[in-house]
């Protein structure tokens, strides 16, 4: 397929379409990164620092750790924790052992958790002490050998007040911290850490084709399945970072680590570019408004990798105005649409720059973003990175849609997935001749732009008319009582489905159904105005912020079921 790339011309002079990656591991930039600044922090946690020395001679105790517990080349060890200092010690003494990371969601239920650690096969994992139970009750039904519990014990009381209502929101029973009796199965990680060699480990491997990291889709739309990402996939996705982020210099970056670690977008976009930027990554292991407003006039970051929920949650802080916040330089948003008006209130109260970018799990994750200082259109995700191609297919034939015109995004470069962990048919479905099908409907425009119109598997069809949520919650978003939205669809015994949008107003402002419904109307044609509405006072997110479109239709099914099975009763 020969693709032509009008966005080349669209970027600065400054960044190259075609960069070097070099065939190291991931680890070569924490060395590299201590061979230029063995005294910068690296780190940067509830006041404490560490540098990057430091942070070296604890990934190495950590992989002598794991070689000495049995862990081999290419065994699995997972990390169940938020963003704390022991994330990233764990996620780098990993990859020394010449084992792959298993990122794993803190708040998964025993479920999910079991899922994840059966299809994986994980032998080991690293995991916060107030999930000990959760992961112990898991246990037997896995290959997990040795369970690495570390955490709140090590903590200064005021994190124990971050940390407690995060886990306590989604498992009251991990409260308080249980008595671990420590053994040879159930190992103290920052006791085993402090305690061994600190020589470095090298470990031979194929860095091109070698996994790294096995990353679980969110399973918001089917079940999770492992992404194998390479050494070379999160290599060459971090130097595409450094690329794209040019004016920020090796050893100037200060990133604000709001976004989670065990999320791909927050890996790479906070840890990996960090590290390979020699930066200093400042870890927040909650979002809080409040928390992060006091970090950045404080810790004075100047980049702040985001998702739209978290510069919301900002710009309506009642107190924002009290805090300085002009260290802010470049934010990239992702998971999620941004809406206009978020990025223009933002841009003007920090002077920095927000700009809306793209990827998904199986791409390291980002393919594109806009360019933060020289042209970009809003309402698009951009264009593509460095060495990375980018079309709209036809679905049904596989064949290049021209310009303008509506398909599925597909997607080519260093940094695409190898596969899905031990799922062939599914790797098939979705990998063709190297380029990678999204799944996500878009169009480009003649500069090289893309547009994303929305999930191929959320489209609503509505008495034979295609209907976009993202369309129609761009639309709620333009209402200045509207602080969030999100837009699913139901069955309707007419149209086949309907519109249903959700809305969580802005405090302190109120509305009626009847008023938002003649808002849309002047904005919407008739057939995309939503058919009802509900109020709520929050929105159900994973932790990177993207709204569960899935929980809201299962939420809508069971209340219909019931409303149908009241209505039988009755």
């Amino acid at each position: 397929m020969t693709i032509t790339k009008p966005w080349l011309s669209c970027y600065p002079a400054e960044v190259s379409a075609t960069l070097e990656y070099p065939r190291v591991p991931l680890t070569y930039y924490l060395e590299k990164a201590v061979q230029d600044y063995p005294h910068k922090n690296a780190l940067s946690f509830m006041g404490k620092r560490m540098t990057y020395q430091e942070l070296l001679q604890y990934s190495y105790r950590f992989a002598h750790v794991l070689q000495a517990n049995g862990i081999k080349k290419g065994d699995r060890v997972a990390i169940m924790l938020p963003n704390l200092p022991q994330t990233v010690i764990a996620f780098y003494g990993i990859l020394f052992a010449g084992a792959v990371v298993v990122m794993t969601n803190p708040l998964y239920t025993e479920r999910e958790l079991l899922h994840q650690l059966k299809d994986s096969g994980a032998s080991a994992i690293v995991a916060l002490d107030l999930l000990y139970k959760r992961v112990m009750s898991v246990k037997p039904e896995t290959e997990i050998k040795t369970i690495f519990a570390t955490g709140i014990k090590d903590f200064l009381p005021p994190l124990k007040k971050v940390i407690y209502p995060l886990v306590q929101k989604f498992d009251k029973k991990a409260i308080p911290v249980p008595e671990i009796a420590y053994t040879n199965e159930v190992v103290d990680f920052v006791g085993v850490v402090k305690e061994a060699k600190t020589d470095p480990v090298s470990v031979d491997g194929d860095w091109e084709n070698d996994l790294a990291v096995l990353q679980y889709t969110g399973g918001t739309t089917g079940i999770a399945k492992g992404v194998m990402l390479t050494h070379r996939n999160l290599v060459a996705n971090a130097i595409q970072c450094d690329a794209i982020m040019y004016r920020i210099k090796k050893g100037e970056a200060k990133i604000l680590g709001a976004l989670p670690l065990f999320h791909v977008y927050g890996m790479t976009t906070v840890m990996n570019c960090g590290i390979q930027k020699a930066g200093e990554v400042i870890l927040i292991p909650k979002f809080d408004a409040t928390m992060i407003l006091k970090t950045i006039q404080k810790e004075q970051p100047n980049l702040f990798p985001g998702a739209p929920t978290m510069y919301i949650g900002l710009i309506n802080h009642p107190d924002i105005q009290k805090y300085d916040l002009c260290s802010i330089e470049a934010c990239v948003s992702g998971s999620a649409p941004l809406p206009l008006e978020v990025q223009e209130r933002f841009e003007h109260i920090t002077g920095g720059k927000l700009v809306e970018g793209y990827g998904l799990t199986e791409s390291s994750p980002v393919t594109h973003s806009n360019n933060l200082w020289e042209k970009r259109i809003n309402g698009s995700i951009g264009i593509p990175w460095p060495d990375t191609d980018a079309c709209i297919m036809d679905a049904a034939t596989g064949e290049q849609l021209p310009v303008g015109q509506i398909g599925e995004l597909a997607v080519k470069g260093p940094q695409i997935m190898k596969g899905y962990w031990n799922r062939p048919e599914d790797t098939a479905m979705v990998l063709r001749d190297g380029w990678l099908l999204t799944g996500d409907i878009a169009y480009q425009d003649e500069e090289g732009f893309f547009y994303i119109v929305d999930r191929k598997k959320d489209m609503i069809i509505a008495g034979g008319y295609n209907i976009y949520p993202r369309e129609v919650e761009e639309v709620l978003f333009e209402h200045v009582s509207i602080q969030e939205a999100a837009v699913i669809g139901v069955p309707d015994p007419y149209r086949g489905e309907t519109v249903k949008a959700f809305v969580v107003m802005k405090e302190g402002h109120k509305m009626n159904e009847e008023e938002l419904d003649q808002f849309c109307r002047t904005k919407l044609a008739s057939y995309k105005v939503p058919r009802k509405y509900e109020f709520r006072e929050e929105l159900p997110k994973t932790m990177v912020g993207k709204v569960l479109r899935r929980q809201l239709q299962d939420e809508e099914k069971k209340r219909m079921a019931d409303e149908e099975s009241t209505s039988k009763l009755g």
